[in-house]
């Protein structure tokens, strides 16, 4: 006679049997959209900044440490991702990725805030915090939410908004600053930002059941 199987763990990517809410039709659509736009925002800023950093620096009489901007940024996401990965199999995605996108949106605030430098490359670094943490989860979320045929698929379209940010990001950051303000290529992540969280917060479940197109 065959033992009745133990329940899975509880866990944010549902496992075999394990029940949790479907994605369909426009709420699918608005996870997606919000999921694409977070992750956008965490890229766009790896490649806007750039240009504007030459009158950053300039305002803030910073070039002795130019270069940590950058780094500060790159340096805390590439750390965060591996970690929240690990956590979020653990505890569940949704939570993680809206501290994530409020923490990306702090940290866009007081950059684009800062009088000094120094308080640029620790801002900076709080924004890099939250965008590690939304690029480890936006393509688990594609992997939880659609079943492994069409996976390839959709997580090709969410890598081409790399590829968008690294085309459209120089040329806005160069605008923005030149016709606009500097503060702003941070500031400009803000109303985007809280849009998607608001989508994520309302949309998307704690547990998500893998979509069946059959």
């Amino acid at each position: 006679m065959e033992m009745p199987m133990e329940a899975a763990p509880e866990t944010g990517a549902p496992q075999p049997g394990q029940s949790g809410s479907r994605l369909h039709g426009s709420q699918l659509a608005l996870v997606l959209a919000a999921i694409m736009c977070t992750l956008l925002l965490a890229a766009l800023d790896q490649t806007i900044v750039g240009t504007a950093l030459p009158t950053i620096a300039s305002d803030l009489n910073g070039y002795a440490n130019y270069s940590w901007v950058l780094t500060s940024y790159l340096l805390t996401s590439t750390t965060m991702t591996p970690i929240i990965g690990k956590l979020s199999d653990l505890f569940g995605r949704k939570w993680f990725i809206v501290v994530g996108i409020l923490i990306f949106l702090l940290g866009s605030a007081l950059s684009g805030a800062s009088s000094t430098m120094t308080q640029l490359i620790l801002f900076r670094g709080l924004q890099g915090i939250g965008a590690g943490m939304i690029m480890s989860l936006v393509f688990t979320l594609i992997g939880d939410i659609f079943m492994p045929a069409e996976r390839a698929k959709w997580q090709g379209l969410f890598s081409g908004v790399f590829a968008l940010a690294s085309v459209i990001g120089p040329a806005a950051g160069g605008y923005i600053t030149q016709y606009i303000n500097w503060r702003w290529v941070f500031y400009v992540n803000l109303p985007i930002g809280i849009l998607a969280l608001c989508l994520i917060i309302f949309f998307l479940p704690t547990s998500i059941s893998l979509r069946n197109t059959t």
